[in-house]
Formats: structure tokens, C-alpha cells, sequence
């Protein structure tokens, strides 16, 4: 009961840290996420064993050049030109690491190419969920809100329906909790709450909401699937303890994380096609 209380109190407060950050403004959220990107960044190095201390710096100068830094008209296309090539190797990293999950008992890329992890992985990934306020013309605090409530529900939904009904494993050698029920219902749960979202917060119509809700939901679920992975590999319970009751904030992010530039492709095409 007691460590039920404390898992609570802790989340309720990770919680409202996001809410409220989204809610007071666009710089205030950023902020926040970059804080909590650099210390998802400060338990990763350890369990991949990486000890480059050069790459700290590089997450908040990369969150300055490409986040905050207002650049001048004349040099826009740069700007964009970098963030395209940016968002193709993450998603090329991050898709190697899709294939690694599922073909081979190791991350080859933990041995040999580090570095590669710490910067596409957690970095390059971190900054796209910073830059989706940017793909829409007016910054809207429920679009982000939206974006991490259906993670919460998908998480939430897929550990009571996997708890209470799920019988066949998921991927077992990684995850010996995840069942293929579980990982079905928080799925179909989360494109409940996108259809729930479109009416409360519009912005996009139905169907973006819907295939919104599958994408952030479905790479979510790989994403924590690969740090439980990176966390068996590298043989530790929890990536770390600053959250009572949930360890780390990278295990409350890895989902969001891994996701973000999977979700920034999506309304980045939305935009195109519009």
C-alpha cells in the first residue's frame, strides 16, 4: 500500500510538472523537457557505458541552435535543411534499433557505436518532441497534452488489460510482463482517447487524431521496449531513482522519447500535403 502511495504521489507530480509547463507557455515546456532530456541523457551514458562527457554540452546547445535560437531569414533554409537531416538519421538509428529489437538478442550498436545512441537515440529523438510546437502556427498547449495523454493511456491501459487478461507473452526475453493482450488494448485505448482529443481539442480532423494516436502509441511501446533492452543488456533493474516508485525519468520517457520524431514526420507531412 505504502509503495502504491508513493508511485502515485510521483506520478501525479511528473504529471503536473508536464501539464502545467505546457499550459504556462511554449518556452516554459521546452525548458522543462530539456531538463528532463538531460538527466534521461545522464542515466543513459551509464548503462551504455559511455563516458564522453563532450556529449553532455551537446544537448542543450543542439536544444539552443535548433529550438530556441530565432535564426534570420537568410539563413532559414539551413536551418531547415539541418533539421531534415537531423529527423532522417534519427529515424535511421531509430529504426536499426526497431530491427535490432526484434532480430537479434543484442544491440550491436551498444558495443560499437555508442556514441551513435547517445546522440540519435536520446538526443536527436528529445529534440523533435521540443520542436513539434513549431509545426503548428499557433503554439497550442492541449497538442502537447494531447501527445503525452495518449502515452499515459496506452501505458496505463496496457498494464491493467495485460495484468488482469493477457496470456501471451509479448517479447518475453526482453519484457517478461508485456503481453500481446496488454500491448492490443492499451493500442485500442489510445486511439479512443485520439478520437476523444479530436472532439476536445480539434486543430487536426478525426482520422489525424486516429493515426496520431496509433503512431505515438505504437512506437511508444517500442521504445520502451528497446530501454528495456539497453536496461538487460546492461544488467540493472532501473535506469534510475530520482522518481520514487518508477526509477528513473528515462523509464517515464523512454516512450515519448522514442516516438517524438516519428510524430514531428507525421505533421510534418500533414503540413506538406495541406
Amino acid at each position: 500500500m505504502r509503495e502504491l502511495l508513493v508511485r502515485s504521489v510521483s506520478g501525479i507530480m511528473y504529471v503536473s510538472l508536464v501539464v502545467l509547463s505546457a499550459l504556462y507557455s511554449r518556452d516554459v515546456f521546452i525548458l522543462l523537457f530539456c531538463v528532463f532530456a538531460f538527466i534521461c541523457l545522464i542515466e543513459l551514458m551509464p548503462m551504455i557505458r559511455l563516458k564522453q562527457w563532450l556529449i553532455y554540452p551537446m544537448l542543450p546547445i543542439s536544444y539552443v541552435l535548433l529550438v530556441w535560437y530565432d535564426w534570420p531569414v537568410d539563413y532559414k533554409s539551413y536551418y531547415y535543411y539541418a533539421i531534415y537531416s537531423l529527423l532522417g538519421a534519427t529515424l535511421l538509428v531509430n529504426t536499426y534499433l526497431i530491427r535490432d529489437l526484434v532480430l537479434l538478442n543484442r544491440i550491436p550498436l551498444f558495443n560499437t557505436k555508442k556514441h551513435i545512441i547517445a546522440l540519435l537515440y536520446l538526443i536527436g529523438s528529445s529534440l523533435f518532441l521540443a520542436l513539434i510546437p513549431d509545426v503548428v502556427e499557433v503554439y497550442k498547449p492541449e497538442l502537447l497534452i494531447g501527445i503525452f495523454s495518449i502515452i499515459w493511456v496506452n501505458d496505463s491501459f496496457a498494464y491493467i488489460i495485460g495484468k488482469n487478461f493477457g496470456k501471451h507473452k509479448l517479447l518475453e526475453r526482453i519484457s517478461p510482463k508485456k503481453t500481446i493482450e496488454g500491448f492490443l488494448g492499451g493500442l485500442f485505448m489510445a486511439l479512443l482517447a485520439g478520437v476523444a482529443l479530436h472532439y476536445y481539442v480539434g486543430i487536426y480532423g478525426l482520422w489525424q487524431w486516429i493515426v496520431l494516436a496509433f503512431i505515438v502509441a505504437f512506437f511508444g511501446t517500442i521504445g520502451d521496449l528497446i530501454q528495456s533492452k539497453i536496461k538487460r543488456q546492461a544488467a540493472v533493474k532501473d535506469s534510475g531513482s530520482i522518481m520514487p516508485g518508477h526509477g528513473g525519468i528515462f523509464d517515464r520517457m523512454d516512450s515519448i522519447i522514442f516516438a517524438a520524431p516519428f510524430a514531428y514526420l507525421f505533421f510534418t507531412i500533414l503540413n506538406y500535403v495541406s
